[in-house]
C-alpha cells in the first residue's frame, strides 16, 4: 500500500505538551516567573528544555533552585499575559525580534500571587493547582553539533515537595492525583488547548498499582521534610 504521509519541514515540533510556569530568584532577591512547555517527568525528576539566554535558566544555574507551577485551563489568561515578557535586561536579541519586552514584576502583571515555598527560595504561584519545589540535579547543553551550540540547555531537576489542590486527589487515596479531575493546560504549535473530558480508552498501564513506580527520590524528599519539622 502506498504511504499517504508527506514530508514537511515545520519550524517547531510542539505536538502537545503541558505548560509549566517556572519561578526562580533574581540576583536582587525578587522573584521571576516564566512560562515554558518543553518538559517531561520521570519519577520525581523533571527535564526542562530552556533557551540559554533567558533569565530562568540563568537563575537556575546561579541558585540551583526553582518551582514548577502547573496551570490548569482556568489559568490560561495569566499564562498568556506572561507570553512575551522577559526578566532579562537588556532583552536578548533573539527575543527582541519576537516582540518581547523587559518586565521585572511578572507575578503582578500576570495576576498571580507569590506564596512561600517550604524547601526552596523561589515562591509558588498560589493560583496554580499543582506546585512542585525542585533543585537542579544536572544541566546538559544541547545543539552541540550545530550552529545553535550553546543556545539551548536541558535541566534535570529533582522534586522535593509536591503541593496539590485537595479537590484533585483521587477518592480513597492520600497520594494520588485523579486524572479525571486534573485539567492541564496544553501547548500545541503555539496554541493553548485543554484535554477532552473522560478517557480515550481503557489503559493497560493503568492497571499497574501506582505505588510500584515510587521513586527513591520520594523518601529523599521526606527526609528533607522531617529535618525541617
Amino acid at each position: 500500500m502506498r504511504d499517504a504521509h508527506i514530508s514537511i519541514e515545520p519550524s517547531i515540533l510542539y505536538f502537545g505538551t503541558p505548560v509549566v510556569l517556572i519561578s526562580t530568584m533574581n540576583e536582587d532577591g525578587s522573584a521571576n516567573i516564566a512560562p515554558m512547555s518543553s518538559a517531561f517527568w520521570l519519577g520525581w525528576r523533571c527535564v526542562l528544555g530552556l533557551g540559554s539566554s533567558s533569565k530562568t535558566p540563568q537563575n537556575m544555574i546561579r541558585t540551583g533552585e526553582c518551582v514548577l507551577n502547573l496551570p490548569s485551563i482556568e489559568e490560561v489568561e495569566a499564562v498568556n499575559r506572561l507570553a512575551c515578557l522577559t526578566g532579562s535586561n537588556p532583552v536578548p536579541v533573539n527575543k527582541v525580534k519576537r516582540g518581547y519586552r523587559y518586565e521585572p514584576e511578572k507575578f503582578e502583571v500576570a495576576g498571580l500571587t507569590p506564596i512561600p515555598s517550604e524547601t526552596v527560595s523561589p515562591p509558588r504561584a498560589r493560583e496554580c493547582p499543582v506546585q512542585m519545589e525542585a533543585v537542579v540535579a544536572a544541566r546538559h547543553d544541547l545543539c552541540e553539533d550545530g550552529p545553535w551550540k550553546g543556545a539551548q540547555s536541558a535541566f534535570e531537576v529533582r522534586i522535593q515537595r509536591v503541593h496539590v489542590r485537595p479537590d484533585l486527589i483521587m477518592d480513597g487515596f492520600a497520594n494520588r492525583v485523579d486524572p479525571d479531575k486534573w485539567r492541564p493546560l496544553i501547548m500545541s504549535f503555539q496554541e493553548f488547548y485543554g484535554l477532552a473530558p473522560g478517557k480515550a480508552h481503557a489503559s493497560t498501564l493503568g492497571e499497574i498499582p501506582e505505588a510500584l513506580y515510587r521513586s527513591p527520590d520520594v523518601d529523599r524528599a521526606k527526609a528533607i521534610a522531617d529535618i525541617g519539622s
